[in-house]
C-alpha cells in the first residue's frame, strides 16, 4: 500500500492501485493542476468537484450520485460514502488492514475483491469488516 497516494476525489483507492506506475494520484498535485494525468480533461467527477469547490466526493452525497464513473460501478461510490461517514483516515486504515489480510484491490486488471458487489451497504460493510461473507460473486 502506498498510503501517501491516499484516496482519489472520486473515492477510488490510489493507495492500492497497481495499474499505472507513473500515476501520482489525482490528489497529490492539487485539485486543478493535473497536466500529467491523461484522464483529467474528461473526468466528470473532477469537473463536478471543481464546480462545487470540494476536495472529494466524500464532502458531498456520493451514495446518491450517478455522475461519471458512479453511473454504473459502485466501488468508488462506496469508498467515497465510507469516507463521508467515517473519514478518509478510517477508510485508509480499513483498506490497509484488509490488504494485510489478503483482500486484493486489483486482482485481474482493475477488478478485485471490492468489485463483486451490487449493493452499496454490503460493500461498505465489507470495507469495514473485511469479511468475505458479504461478497457477492
Amino acid at each position: 500500500m502506498k498510503r501517501e497516494l491516499g484516496i482519489a476525489r472520486c473515492g477510488l483507492a490510489c493507495c492500492l492501485c497497481s495499474e499505472n506506475i507513473t500515476c501520482k494520484g489525482c490528489r497529490k498535485d492539487g485539485f486543478k493542476e493535473l497536466s500529467w494525468c491523461t484522464d483529467a480533461e474528461w473526468c466528470e467527477v473532477r469537473k463536478c468537484g471543481i464546480e462545487k469547490n470540494v476536495s472529494g466526493c466524500y464532502e458531498c452525497k456520493p451514495a446518491d450520485c450517478r455522475k461519471g464513473l458512479y453511473a454504473e460501478k459502485i466501488k468508488a461510490r462506496a469508498f467515497a460514502e465510507y469516507a463521508r461517514r467515517y473519514g478518509v483516515e478510517e477508510l485508509l486504515d480499513c483498506l490497509e488492514r484488509n490488504e494485510k489480510n489478503g483482500i486484493v484491490y486489483h486482482r485481474e486488471g482493475i477488478m478485485g475483491d471490492y468489485d463483486y458487489f451490487d449493493d452499496l451497504e454490503k460493500l461498505i460493510q465489507f470495507i469495514k469488516t473485511g469479511t468475505h461473507e458479504e461478497r457477492q460473486d
